[in-house]
């Protein structure tokens, strides 16, 4: 009943980026231009994986459907980010910042455990290469990404609801430049101690969970690659999974970084930094990590470019 004189917060305002008034034009320009080339090479590599049926394999799909939700989860943040620094007043609904948290936990959930099920392929690529066509057949691939999802839309919607069903009836400022989990609470007019431990367990879950199954797939791949005769052979195979303990790398450091720390640690313009690299910096790098550095893919861009090009007349 403390409450009933108070004004219930019915939209949010960002200030992510209202330190940095005199380079907002600047910085419109360079995200714009990074946006852009991310929308590209992603584009070029989903069509190239379609297109050309040498890369119709396991590792092929799921990069395109890592490819594809990277896309998406640019989309969900960059688009109102660029918006926003070109507008006077950088404000969100209420319902429009529960609709961003939801989209952009679920792409984010979904892509630890997608990074989870790309780990179990290379083990299986390493470590069982007779049985490769067998266990990692169409089924068990679209299984793995569907289970990817679901775990994706389940913590999303349980996290969501858990923050957006608390009140808020004090400031809409968000010191933030989309709507992340510990800015949002920062504003909540209370929030209980077994909400805020629900919600930190969840987002432990999501990261420590995939990461153990990582893990575990590489301490059998780098078993099994030890015992291989040859040091070229040896070599082959590290560089197969270079591309994916890189990605594993960056996503996990940034994430544990903004999700696994006490709260007394929370520092918005620190959060806000970080969520750029993993908004707009991780999605251009891993494009670039996974598929211009590979022989294979560079290959068949090379056919379906000549094919495109050079498509006989009739």
């Amino acid at each position: 009943m403390e409450w009933v004189n108070e004004t219930v917060v019915r939209e949010f305002v960002f200030l992510g980026f209202s330190s940095l008034a005199r380079l907002q034009l600047l910085l419109f320009a360079i995200f714009l231009l990074l946006y852009l080339f991310t929308l590209g090479t992603n584009a070029i590599i989903i069509s190239t994986i379609v297109l050309d049926r040498a890369l119709h394999t396991p590792m092929y799909f799921f990069l395109s459907v890592l490819s594809c939700s990277e896309t998406c989860y640019t989309f969900v943040i960059v688009p109102k980010m660029l918006v926003d620094l070109l507008a006077q007043r950088k404000t969100i609904s209420f319902l429009g910042c529960a609709i961003q948290m939801f989209t952009f936990l679920f792409l984010g959930c979904s892509h630890s455990f997608l990074l989870a099920a790309m780990g179990y392929d290379r083990y299986v690529a390493i470590c069982n290469p007779l049985r490769y066509t067998v266990l990692m057949g169409r089924g068990v691939c679209v299984g793995l990404v569907a289970a990817a999802c679901a775990c994706g839309f389940t913590v999303a919607q349980v996290i969501t609801s858990l923050v957006f069903h608390l009140p808020f009836h004090s400031s809409n400022q968000l010191h933030h430049f989309f709507c992340d989990i510990s800015p949002v609470l920062k504003l909540a007019s209370h929030h209980t101690r077994s909400g805020q431990m629900a919600i930190f367990m969840l987002c432990a879950l999501v990261l420590v969970i995939p990461l153990l199954l990582i893990v575990v797939s590489y301490i059998h791949i780098i078993s099994a690659i030890l015992q291989f005769p040859s040091t070229l052979g040896r070599y082959k195979a590290f560089s197969t999974c270079a591309s994916h303990l890189i990605i594993v790398t960056v996503h996990y450091g940034c994430a544990s970084f903004i999700y696994l720390r006490p709260k007394s640690d929370y520092s918005s313009s620190q959060d806000a930094l970080i969520s750029v690299s993993y908004t707009i910096l991780t999605p251009l790098f891993n494009p670039m990590i996974y598929s211009l550095r590979n022989k294979e893919f560079k290959s068949a861009l090379r056919r379906v470019v000549g094919r495109t090009i050079f498509v006989p007349q009739r």
